[in-house]
């Protein structure tokens, strides 16, 4: 059961492994099955999710066998002429990110921004 919602936000592609870190200390400290967790990222924070060698790929599949969700502001993606097929597989697309922000923390979420 899940005792707490946590969501993450990344903005910034140089926060992305900084908040990919304080996900797995989440994790870590209050047990993967008291926790939901979801990032969202958009505008340069988008670049994280990408399938590129150059990103957190690894530890993005492992969080996601861990229970976390990923979100792609769909905005930023057309923006940034980022399709769909170059996201790692399981990321889920939101309309807008800010939006997803919103309606995470008016039912109750935590907010992060590393």
């Amino acid at each position: 059961m899940d005792n707490y919602q946590v969501v993450v936000h990344i903005d910034e592609r140089d926060k992305g492994l900084l908040g990919l870190n304080n996900i797995e200390n989440l994790l870590e400290d209050l047990g993967k099955d008291n926790v939901k967790v979801e990032l969202v990222a958009n505008y340069e924070g988008i670049a994280i999710l990408l399938k590129s060698p150059d990103t957190y790929g690894e530890q993005i599949a492992r969080l996601e066998k861990m229970g976390v969700k990923f979100a792609a502001c769909s905005n930023s993606m057309r923006q940034r002429g980022i399709t769909k097929a170059e996201l790692v597989e399981f990321v889920q697309i939101v309309p807008s990110g800010i939006g997803e922000l919103v309606k995470k923390q008016s039912q109750g979420w935590a907010y992060i921004r590393p």
